[in-house]
């Protein structure tokens, strides 16, 4: 089938290629020109034989917005328009209402698989229609990794970037669990070798995984991760699953705390401690350190 896709860079050139593997055609558009196959949404919809299948690779909020708007002043009825970046689900629920006022169709779609994904597929989590989410099937398939498994039909509009939210809270537990180990591990004297010990729970372990694996990799890059700053961005959605969970009463201790401890790498000198310590030294008698 023929696709087009707006949005080349790491993941969006990524999938570009792995979908022109699979055989079909890919005519992309980036605002870098030295990525785009055309210059502009109109060139890209008019390349493209009815009925059209543009999928949206840009940042969630603003950028989707304005490119979802564009396409629907471009493109014809029984159209489709897929948005495979980091959007919200509520936005979703929004483009989709806009779109199908003008007889356009919409699917979400939660992807996963980073720079790996180019070579062991994507995983997919996609939410719409039957016959919309029909009309992108073929590149669905070429996208997921090989097997039975990896792409879901989550739901309605929304339920693919819904579950690629919680996937992401539970990708932030994850991660904060190896990193909580891997410091105190670091911090006895009794182990001298925490890189290998992080290696050895590779094989035969239940907390074996793909992010151990990788926690790995880094660690042969710099053994005690001397280079890295102790700073952690976080893309929204782990705020996005909290804020959820909230309003549906669900408990997620463990990934509210995984937020909240990426809060806490931001302050070099936290102001919360600050108290704390003051308290200790109030109540106990405890010392406290001086700038």
């Amino acid at each position: 089938m023929e696709l087009g896709l707006v949005g080349l860079g790491k993941m969006g050139g990524n999938m570009r290629e792995r979908i022109r593997r699979a055989g079909h055609t890919v005519i992309g558009y980036d605002r870098n020109p030295d990525l785009a196959d055309v210059h502009s949404l109109s060139e890209l919809v008019g390349k493209l034989k009815g009925p059209r299948v543009v999928w949206v690779m840009v940042p969630a909020g603003a950028a989707t917005q304005s490119t979802v708007d564009e396409l629907g002043e471009l493109l014809e009825p029984g159209d489709v328009v897929v948005d495979g970046g980091n959007s919200r689900w509520t936005d979703d629920e929004k483009h989709a209402e806009e779109l199908a006022a003008k007889g356009i169709g919409f699917v979400d779609c939660g992807v996963s698989g980073g720079v790996w994904g180019l070579e062991n597929g994507y995983a997919l989590m996609y939410g719409g229609d039957a016959e919309n989410v029909a009309k992108v099937q073929p590149v669905f398939d070429a996208l997921k990794p090989e097997g039975d498994f990896g792409a879901v039909h989550a739901g309605k509009v929304g339920a693919g970037h819904f579950a690629k939210m919680v996937h992401n809270g539970i990708e932030y537990a994850m991660m904060q669990a190896y990193a909580e180990g891997w410091e105190l591990l670091e911090k006895v004297d009794s182990v001298t070798d925490v890189r290998e010990v992080f290696r050895s729970w590779q094989e035969g372990t239940v907390i074996r995984s793909w992010l151990l694996d990788l926690a790995v990799n880094a660690l042969d890059d710099d053994e005690h991760l001397d280079k890295l700053r102790g700073y952690a961005q976080d893309s929204g959605e782990g705020r996005w699953t909290v804020e959820a969970a909230i309003d549906n009463a669900v408990p997620l201790p463990a990934i509210t705390a995984s937020l909240f401890a990426r809060f806490a790498s931001r302050q070099e000198d936290s102001p919360q401690m600050k108290m704390i310590a003051a308290l200790r030294n109030q109540f106990g008698g405890h010392a406290v350190e001086k700038k």
